[in-house]
């Protein structure tokens, strides 16, 4: 949704903005949600409506995009949405794979978000042996990924 608005909305902090009370109003009308049908088409319906109210609350005639070009716009945001699904459930699983040290280097790198140095201290390893290990692990992460991917497209 928030890349939605972004690409509709040239500033960022009108876009910022937009995103903000579009995901308030997602909150607020939840209840209305039907749960049979696909959360990102709803979402995208509120956001496109939000964007054209943005517009409209500007004084401007006519919108940056025009409300064809939002429509499509949404269309491929929801159709990408499938793709990014697939990718977070084979990420999950290349992650149960891997040793239980190399998930620890990435939870304290992209859950704590610590730098390599403090890495390396939780370890007991040096810092570039810790970015050594991390870049081995991002790379049997991607090519797990991949294949798996791969694999369910056969």
């Amino acid at each position: 949704m928030a890349a939605y608005v972004f690409g509709a909305i040239s500033r960022f902090h009108d876009a910022e903005d937009v995103t903000q009370h579009i995901a308030q109003e997602l909150a607020r009308r939840f209840d209305e949600y039907d749960s049979q049908r696909p959360f990102v088409g709803w979402a995208l319906w509120i956001a496109k409506s939000r964007v054209i109210d943005f517009y409209r609350k500007q004084g401007r005639d006519r919108l940056v995009l025009s409300e064809d070009m939002l429509q499509k716009l949404a269309e491929v945001i929801v159709d990408r949405q499938s793709h990014r699904d697939d990718r977070r459930a084979a990420l999950e699983q290349c992650l149960d794979r891997l040793p239980e040290r190399s998930r620890r280097l990435l939870d304290l790198r992209y859950v704590e978000e610590l730098p390599a140095e403090r890495m390396a201290e939780a370890v007991g390893s040096t810092a570039g042996s810790v970015r050594v290990l991390l870049t081995r692990v991002r790379h049997v992460l991607a090519e797990c990924i991949q294949k798996r991917l791969s694999a369910d497209s056969v």
